[in-house]
């Protein structure tokens, strides 16, 4: 792999990048309390970026490169092979994730990293909102 983009890859954070920290401070700023990084029921090494257990929503904020943005995907140049199966996983494991969540009664909720952080905040609020109204809170 080039040295560049091997640095590049090894800088991208999983957790707290600065769209999470945006969102958070989003959410927080108004109002919104949530867990970060809460595990996935009856999943071992899963968990969503930001959690509202007793609401049973979940969010996560995938990246455009691992999670195969349909708008700004990049198929990589070099050891084709590899990284499309890990990428094709990656996206299995998402949908797999996904309907685990739905089967416990969960929503999950997903955005893309090249969306804006206020568009999220507001689109998690509606969610929260929506669902709070259900179970009469």
């Amino acid at each position: 792999m080039n040295p560049a983009i091997s640095r590049r890859m090894r800088k991208t954070r999983s957790k707290n990048n600065s769209l999470e920290v945006a969102v958070r401070k989003g959410l927080y700023a108004l109002g919104i309390r949530y867990r970060i990084h809460y595990p996935v029921p009856g999943m071992l090494r899963r968990s969503s970026d930001i959690a509202f257990p007793q609401l049973r929503i979940a969010v996560f904020l995938d990246g455009c490169f691992w999670h195969s943005c349909p708008i700004h995907r990049s198929d990589p140049k070099t050891n084709v092979a590899f990284w499309a199966e890990k990428l094709r996983r990656n996206v299995e494991r998402d949908r797999s994730t996904d309907d685990h969540l739905r089967s416990l009664g969960w929503e999950a909720v997903r955005f893309w990293a090249h969306q804006a952080p206020e568009e999220i905040v507001r689109d998690i609020c509606s969610v929260v909102h929506a669902k709070r109204g259900e179970h009469g809170k």
